[in-house]
């Protein structure tokens, strides 16, 4: 059985996950699914390769292994939804990013396969996300949360037009200090890439909830446009050449979150 996750233990007070790169699908998921979805399109593609750098900062890094399809991890457990009025997908998605039904016609999962699914799936990643911060903040006395994630440029049933290249989520301020809120801003400021912050993707379930500045958690979301790093088409190729140029600007940010010290 494929392992739900891999944690790298870091030594500063930063933790990255990435919460939707996984690509992993358990073979009753497989078997329900429209064949579409075997291509797993929607996933946050070479994240765990993108932010690999992390480790070598000294950061922790938490990637899970099965794909969003089976599990959304960046989604409550009551399967409230994260922008009321806007197209959504659920904690266990049925539909694609364009709405397109996801699973074979009458295998949609029942409530109690959700349920198993979140048990399974949903909830050893949270056990270990919500034990490392607690760590992290043990040791330094606060702890920084970086939630990495990546999206078509264009998809009209979630979004009107391009999206901007870097989009910056705090929950509308509520999830970090306004200062780290500034500090990543600064980072994410370069000439040529376009950047968004708190506009449609202001932060999931994961930022939101486990971002809590007055406890000492202080977290941030970056949604960025697969463009800058890979193809948007099947098979979804990672582009070393474009990845290149991008990984200098998450550096930035990384090192600024780390920089970074509560007043």
């Amino acid at each position: 059985m494929t392992a739900v996750f891999t944690l790298h233990r870091g030594t500063a007070p930063l933790l990255v996950s990435v919460p939707h790169c996984g690509t992993a699908l358990p073979d009753d998921v497989r078997d329900a699914l429209a064949p579409r979805a075997l291509a797993i399109e929607d996933a946050d593609w070479h994240l765990d390769r993108l932010y690999a750098f992390v480790r070598d900062l000294g950061a922790g890094f938490l990637v899970p292994h099965y794909a969003r399809y089976a599990i959304d991890l960046n989604r409550p457990p009551d399967d409230a939804p994260m922008y009321p009025g806007a197209s959504n997908t659920g904690l266990v998605p049925t539909t694609f990013f364009d709405g397109a039904p996801l699973y074979r016609a009458g295998c949609a999962p029942d409530a109690a396969a959700i349920t198993r699914r979140r048990e399974r799936w949903w909830q050893p990643y949270h056990d270990a996300l919500a034990t490392e911060l607690d760590a992290i903040r043990a040791r330094h006395g606060y702890a920084l949360l970086l939630d990495g994630h990546s999206i078509r440029g264009r998809i009209p049933w979630l979004f009107e037009g391009k999206l901007p290249d870097f989009n910056l989520g705090t929950a509308s301020g509520a999830s970090c200090a306004p200062s780290l809120r500034e500090a990543a801003t600064r980072a994410l400021t370069t000439p040529g890439c376009t950047l968004s912050v708190d506009g449609r993707f202001k932060g999931g379930y994961i930022t939101r909830h486990y971002g809590q500045p007055a406890r000492g958690v202080h977290a941030v979301q970056l949604e960025m446009c697969q463009s800058t790093y890979m193809d948007e088409a099947p098979p979804w190729a990672f582009d070393a050449v474009h990845a290149a140029e991008l990984v200098p600007h998450l550096r930035r940010l990384v090192e600024a979150l780390l920089e970074w010290r509560p007043t």
